[in-house]
């Protein structure tokens, strides 16, 4: 179908046997994978094991790995949800388009440069690859989709198709099962009823979310979701948590992360805590009666938290604490933290350390943080203002005895870790939340604002812009989405959920800065809500593993 003025695009940009042709260029793209993990593997190992030192040297080379690994598997992901969407009779026009776009990008950058941030661009050479290694994306498959997968013409066709759908979260289909679907509409409607009218407002004046809302996603069960029945949650799946973040986020970023807190407290407890301890905290968690922080952060330490300097000294039957924590969500309100403080002084790196269920009273406007021993800071930050981040201070600030989780020291590194998987699925999906909604925002302003005596939606860069936002969108969504099935599996993704969370928060900025791009001036307006979603986009990179830190640990897990 044709809208206001566009010249009709024909079906016949999607390329004949279109899933033989990317499933063939699959193939190449793995092999061109494990020639390069050799290449970086002999530059960063000495007498046969990876060196720290060698890594940090090669770290361009071993960085650029990880984004080659994590196109390789977008790739395999992408076909295998066009696969499932064939064999269900799903895979309609607007989802080849896509999947054709996808396959001609990713395979284009992958031979050309893969973008690591704005300006840096890693290409094989860099990795150590030598011109016949190379070679092996020389496939006519391969040759084929990066020629004519990504065309102007295929990017105008998916933006028409986009329209007839009406743009709205789930364009196109995302390849889950009804059960999620049916959880993500609801969420959906509760995201565009109670939040989206909102976040803007909340946004400027820089103000908490309502307690109503945090009470409305309490009965709604967000805070629960994948706690086990038996401790008073719905025992759902990593995958509907995903959903369920997604849709939030999409909404604000604040409400999708209000769960975030809960999702990594109760993993923490869930893996590491004493039966007393799940018994007494997982349903207070899961009914939303006690709301939790995360307090691991500290000045001058960022990502490096076996460096962490705040101490717990037991005294009789407790621990005092004292130190400084910073970067600290949704500090005020909450009843507790879980806390990373050294437990033994006589060491410097992550085995003194302890995690603890340290209760507080929750603050009030005009006395945030009343509990004897802390005190707190707000920090003024861009976006992602609706919980507030602060700086702590503890004094002798006291913890009960039996709330050292699993009432032994020393373990409080190994039991953070091992909720890394669920965090960073989480802070993909978030950013999945975020970047569709950026793509919205810019494709209702694109179909609203007329220049030159038509939509601007009707001129092919800012159409490109969109339809490029929608790939990125649904290519970082499957990833996810594999992430938290590889979970829910119960088998180990820490490389898959590292994925997930690098290209996500990628794939946020990039969509909000071309949508503020498509509202030209204007998006430079605080009225505008584009400029809100660009500061709230920009966080992903950082928060639960920078960036380069992400790169890092996906590095050392492919080269190990």
């Amino acid at each position: 179908m044709a809208h206001d003025g566009q010249e009709s695009v024909t079906e016949t940009v999607i390329l004949p046997d279109l899933l033989v042709l990317t499933a063939a260029a699959v193939r190449p793209a793995e092999a061109l994978l494990q020639a390069a993990i050799v290449r970086v593997r002999g530059m960063v190992s000495r007498d046969g094991r990876v060196s720290a030192g060698l890594l940090e040297q090669n770290q361009t080379a071993a960085h650029g790995l990880s984004w080659l690994a994590t196109y390789v598997e977008s790739l395999r992901e992408m076909q295998g949800w066009a696969d499932r969407l064939l064999a269900e009779g799903k895979l309609g026009e607007m989802e080849q388009v896509i999947h054709q776009i996808a396959f001609g990008e990713y395979l284009g950058q992958i031979r050309g440069g893969i973008p690591m941030s704005q300006g840096e661009i890693v290409r094989l050479q860099d990795i150590g690859l030598s011109r016949d290694e190379q070679s092996a994306l020389m496939q006519p498959a391969v040759e084929t989709l990066i020629r004519s997968g990504n065309s102007q013409a295929a990017r105008m066709r998916l933006v028409s198709c986009m329209r007839d759908n009406h743009g709205h979260a789930t364009f196109g289909t995302t390849g889950l099962d009804d059960e999620l679907e049916m959880i993500r509409d609801q969420f959906r409607r509760f995201a565009d009823d109670k939040v989206v009218p909102n976040a803007h407002d909340w946004h400027l004046k820089d103000e908490l979310i309502p307690m109503q809302i945090v009470d409305e996603l309490a009965e709604m069960g967000v805070f629960g979701l994948t706690i086990p029945e038996n401790f008073g949650g719905f025992g759902l799946s990593k995958a509907s948590m995903v959903v369920v973040s997604e849709e939030l986020s999409r909404g604000y970023i604040g409400v999708g992360s209000l769960g975030t807190r809960s999702e990594i407290a109760a993993e923490l407890i869930i893996c590491g805590g004493t039966d007393e301890q799940k018994a007494k905290w997982l349903p207070r968690i899961a009914s939303g009666e006690t709301l939790p922080t995360a307090v691991f952060t500290e000045p001058n330490t960022g990502s490096d938290l076996g460096s962490l300097r705040t101490r717990a000294v037991k005294t009789g039957d407790d621990y005092e604490v004292t130190g400084n924590k910073t970067w600290i969500t949704h500090a005020a309100r909450t009843h507790v933290m879980t806390l990373l403080a050294r437990t033994d002084p006589e060491t410097s790196d992550y085995k003194g350390l302890s995690m603890f269920l340290a209760e507080k009273t929750p603050g009030t406007d005009a006395d945030p943080f009343p509990t004897k021993g802390m005190t707190g800071t707000e920090i003024e930050v861009l976006g992602y203002r609706g919980m507030k981040e602060y700086e702590l201070g503890f004094d002798g600030f006291t913890v009960k005895g039996e709330n050292l989780l699993g009432g032994q020291e020393g373990q409080g590194f190994k039991q953070l870790m091992q909720t890394f998987e669920s965090a960073r699925i989480q802070t993909a999906a978030r950013a999945i939340g975020v970047a569709q909604s950026a793509l919205e925002t810019g494709m209702k302003y694109a179909e609203d604002r007329r220049q030159f005596g038509k939509q601007l939606i009707e001129f092919p860069r800012v159409s490109g812009k969109l339809a490029m936002m929608a790939v990125e969108i649904m290519v970082a969504r499957q990833l996810a989405y594999f992430s938290a099935r590889e979970k829910d599996e119960d088998r180990r993704c820490d490389l898959e959920a590292g994925m997930a969370k690098l290209l996500g928060a990628r794939v946020a900025w990039a969509a909000a800065d071309n949508a503020l791009q498509i509202h030209g001036g204007n998006g430079f307006a605080l009225e505008y809500q584009i400029s809100r979603i660009l500061c709230d986009a920009r966080i992903l990179n950082i928060f639960e593993g920078a960036a380069e830190i992400q790169a890092q640990v996906i590095a050392r897990r492919l080269l190990g």
